[in-house]
C-alpha cells in the first residue's frame, strides 16, 4: 500500500486554492444583500431573493401551487457568473457547497435535479436556475438561480469551485445569508 502523501499528491497536485476576497454589499431600499468574489479568474456573484420573489416569478410561469410553495422553501439567489481569464473556464455547480456554522457541507440543487422534478410534475419549463455546468469562454457570462435547502436566514460560506488550464481551483464565499421569509417592517416616519 502507498503512503498517505504518494496516494494524495496527485490530487494536491490538480488542485489549487483561489485565495478570493468577498465583497458584499447591501441595497438600503429593500436591505438585500449581494455577495462578490473578488481576485478571481471566475467571478460568482449572488444575490439574496425573497420566498416572495420566488413565488412571483414560478407562479408567473403556471407552475402548481404546491410547487411553488417547494421552490420560496428554499434558499435562493440570483446568481451572475463572470469568466475574466483570457482562457475558458468550466464549473459544474454540483462541486460546490455551503457550509453552515456546524460545519456541514450543503449540495446546491442542480438545474438538472429541478429539471426533473419539474418535468415529473407536468411542468415542461428549463429557464431560471444557473446552468448545472458548461464552459464559459473569455469574456462569457451567464445567470440563473442557484438554490440551496436551507431555512431562510441561515448564515454560510459557500465552497465553489471551477477548472481552467486542466486544474481546478476553489474559492470561497464568506459570510453569506439566507434571505429571510420576510423583511422587517419599520415604522412610517412622519
Amino acid at each position: 500500500m502507498k503512503p498517505f502523501i504518494l496516494r494524495t499528491l496527485p490530487f494536491l497536485l490538480a488542485t489549487s486554492v483561489a485565495l478570493a476576497g468577498t465583497i458584499k454589499s447591501t441595497n438600503p431600499a429593500n436591505g438585500l444583500s449581494n455577495w462578490q468574489s473578488d481576485d478571481t479568474p471566475f467571478s460568482l456573484q449572488l444575490l439574496q431573493l425573497m420566498p416572495d420573489n420566488v413565488r412571483a416569478v414560478y407562479t408567473n410561469k403556471h407552475f402548481p401551487p404546491a410547487l411553488v410553495e417547494e421552490m420560496a422553501g428554499y434558499c435562493m439567489f440570483g446568481s451572475v457568473i463572470r469568466n475574466l481569464a483570457d482562457e475558458p473556464i468550466s464549473y459544474d455547480v454540483a462541486d460546490w457547497r455551503a457550509i453552515t456554522a456546524d460545519s456541514v457541507r450543503h449540495a446546491p440543487r442542480t438545474k438538472t435535479e429541478w429539471l426533473q422534478i419539474w418535468q415529473s410534475r407536468g411542468v415542461d419549463f428549463g429557464w431560471s436556475i444557473l446552468p448545472a455546468a458548461q464552459t464559459l469562454e473569455a469574456g462569457d457570462w451567464g445567470q440563473g438561480f442557484t438554490t440551496i435547502k436551507l431555512p431562510h436566514g441561515t448564515r454560510f460560506d459557500l465552497d465553489y469551485s471551477w477548472r481552467q488550464h486542466g486544474k481546478t481551483f476553489h474559492a470561497i464565499l464568506e459570510g453569506l445569508q439566507c434571505a429571510p421569509e420576510q423583511l422587517p417592517v419599520t415604522p412610517n416616519k412622519p
